[in-house]
């Protein structure tokens, strides 16, 4: 049996893979106030559970309670940082290209969206701008299930986010392939049994993709 023979559904991440990596936008701002490259990330990574970001992201705090916890945590490690001029870096450019290969996939597979979000319109895939989140509002559309941490008070990479998803599309892990940007979320979905493509690049992630499926991503 072909790989493609045993799957039935495709799980994507949002921020990251329908959208560029916010990593460089972090990278961009670090250079302007000359912090040390990759701190933000350092911030994020720290106490990965309990941390402001992990609240935000669980709508444990409103935006007020994370742009306060989150200077709280930078400065803790040495270099002070306001969560509210975080924020606007999280929305990076669209990716066409993972939009069709989700139209193409749909046509073959179940497909769903785990997102770790932050309420109240902040993140990738809930965009502030009216523009911005139109565009994300018309790639959900296409999902057969969508699971947002910020509603649904789990988050990557706990494991039964992963398993909530398999639940509502009807399958079991080991008919999934999981798409995500961030390994640390990609090692649960493997564990599970799901074929997990890290998403280094876009062009890299299709080609893994489109191996894994049979399928061909370059139709319009």
């Amino acid at each position: 049996m072909s790989d493609r023979d045993s799957i039935q559904a495709i799980i994507w991440d949002f921020g990251g893979v329908f959208t560029t990596s916010p990593f460089e936008a972090f990278n961009r701002f670090e250079a302007s106030r000359g912090l040390p490259r990759d701190f933000i990330r350092t911030v994020n990574s720290t106490n990965p559970d309990s941390n402001a970001w992990a609240l935000f992201e669980r709508a444990e705090i409103d935006a007020r309670g994370f742009d306060r916890q989150y200077l709280e945590e930078s400065t803790a490690l040495g270099h002070p940082v306001r969560g509210a001029d975080i924020l606007p870096l999280l929305s990076g450019e669209f990716r066409p290209r993972m939009v069709v290969a989700l139209r193409e996939c749909k046509r073959h597979f179940k497909v769903g969206c785990i997102t770790n979000n932050m309420p109240q319109g902040h993140g990738a895939s809930m965009a502030a701008s009216p523009e911005r989140a139109s565009h994300a509002s018309d790639i959900m559309r296409y999902f057969d299930a969508i699971i947002e941490s910020s509603k649904a008070g789990v988050r990557k990479p706990d494991p039964r986010i992963y398993l909530m998803m398999c639940e509502r599309l009807g399958v079991a892990p080991q008919t999934c392939v999981y798409i995500d940007d961030l390994g640390i979320n990609c090692k649960p979905a493997a564990r599970l049994g799901m074929k997990a493509i890290k998403v280094v690049s876009e062009a890299q992630a299709l080609a893994d993709l489109a191996k894994i499926t049979g399928l061909d991503f370059q139709r319009d």
